[in-house]
């Protein structure tokens, strides 16, 4: 006969409610510093792209470290700043038009007689109210830019801290690897030492590379755009230039956008010329440049691109999606050093099953 219900009592460690606790403040410290940590990370991530072009000054030169990271730094701040102030207004006026003009564009692409059949189909009313929001929020972004509106002082700060960031771990760089070595086993320094200057050549090379190819294309594709009679040719090509900067997709996307303008405003002859240049750029980058430029650095799977640009954009937007390759490469390298003792040790067992050489496997 039953005595009734009986009094279950849980008991949790003190231990575990200390370390629950602290995880928990720890994660709420993260997010409400999270604007904090962004800055440092990317101040973290340029001095690793300007570190390449320190050596290369500093041995062309003969200068010491500190006065050649000030000088390549500094120095491309101000270019950057020059180029700027020079382009800016008739970049962003060309895509501003071109942004306020989409929805007429879009309509000329449901009216013309290659794309009537589309007609007031689902999807056409959805690009046309996609063109319709863009052409009534961006340009006016674009606008307040140009007009220096909204919080100018929070920008400057943050750029300002993080040039000086990268500016001044360039300097200690040297001084940094000494400390992380005197924390290691001398047995273990050289291997992680080697993985450091992996990581590093992996972030400069892609990032120099990455510039000199969406360079290249916005370039390619812009011209063409402007020969065959575009009148947003500018726009057209800081739009495959900016995408070109996204891996494996933002060419891809470039091409939907590029080819039906030209579509809509030169007619079908032209597009199909902008097409067939697209398609052939893209097979000039993929076997000629990219492999030339990159080299070995980003020796990834598009798998594992792919999967790093989801990732990464979702977890920091389109500054996620840009540094997805050289982080993701870079957890790869660090992956294949914790791994390599095991992976060589695998590899001796599955050895010593084979039989020796010139020896046939009894059944």
């Amino acid at each position: 006969m039953s005595d009734g219900p009986k009094e279950v009592r849980i008991t949790i460690p003190w231990r575990t409610l200390i370390v629950a606790s602290f995880v928990v403040a720890v994660a709420a410290a993260l997010i409400a510093i999270g604007s904090a940590l962004l800055v440092v990370f990317i101040g973290i991530f340029l001095a690793l792209v300007f570190e390449v072009p320190v050596r290369a000054f500093m041995h062309w030169t003969g200068r010491g470290r500190g006065a050649s990271a000030t000088i390549v730094v500094l120095g491309s701040a101000l270019l950057v700043t020059a180029l700027g102030l020079l382009l800016l207004v008739p970049l962003a006026g060309n895509v501003r038009d071109f942004l306020k003009d989409l929805p007429q564009t879009v309509a000329n692409l449901r009216d013309s007689g290659e794309l009537s059949w589309l007609g007031d189909s689902g999807a056409a009313k959805n690009v046309q109210e996609g063109a319709d929001s863009a052409s009534a929020n961006v340009p006016d972004a674009i606008s307040a830019l140009l007009g220096v509106a909204g919080d100018a002082f929070s920008v400057g700060l943050a750029l300002f801290t993080i040039l000086f960031l990268a500016l001044f771990l360039l300097i200690d760089m040297d001084r940094l690897k000494g400390a992380f070595a005197s924390i290691v086993m001398p047995s273990e320094e050289e291997r992680w030492l080697e993985l450091w200057e992996r990581i590093t050549q992996t972030v400069s090379r892609w990032a120099i590379g990455v510039i000199t190819i969406a360079t290249i294309a916005g370039t390619i594709q812009g011209t063409t755009a402007a020969l065959l009679g575009s009148s947003y040719a500018l726009a057209l090509g800081v739009i495959a230039g900016v995408l070109d900067l996204i891996p494996n997709l933002g060419a891809t996307i470039a091409g939907f956008i590029l080819v039906p303008t030209i579509l809509a405003e030169e007619g079908l002859t032209d597009a199909l010329i902008m097409l067939v240049v697209i398609l052939a750029y893209q097979q000039l980058e993929n076997n000629v440049l990219g492999p030339t430029i990159y080299g070995k650095a980003t020796n990834i799977s598009a798998f594992f691109v792919i999967l790093g640009v989801t990732l990464f954009g979702a977890l920091l937007g389109v500054l996620g999606a840009l540094v997805a390759v050289p982080v993701t490469a870079s957890l790869q390298l660090v992956v294949q050093e914790i791994t390599k003792e095991r992976r060589a040790a695998m590899a001796a067992a599955r050895a010593s099953l084979e039989p020796p050489a010139g020896e046939v496997a009894t059944p």
